[in-house]
């Protein structure tokens, strides 16, 4: 699960063209403060909170989460 985890956020990254200091400064603008290494630390875990993942849907006005089970 871990894998699936850290792969969620890497692929919206890559899909956005995104940088973490990138989703950083952009949680930043919706009053969410996470370093970017914080971030990045957090997704090569792969054991981050789902409150985490939500502020990062909501910095990147991601409305709807799909999650399927591959």
């Amino acid at each position: 699960m871990k894998n699936r985890a850290k792969e969620f956020i890497k692929d919206i990254l890559k899909k956005r063209n995104l940088t973490y200091s990138m989703l950083s400064q952009k949680m930043k603008e919706k009053g969410y403060i996470y370093s970017d290494n914080t971030i990045r630390t957090k997704v090569s875990r792969g054991s981050y909170s789902f409150v985490f993942l939500l502020e990062v849907c909501d910095s990147l006005d991601i409305e709807t989460v799909c999650l399927e089970k591959k």
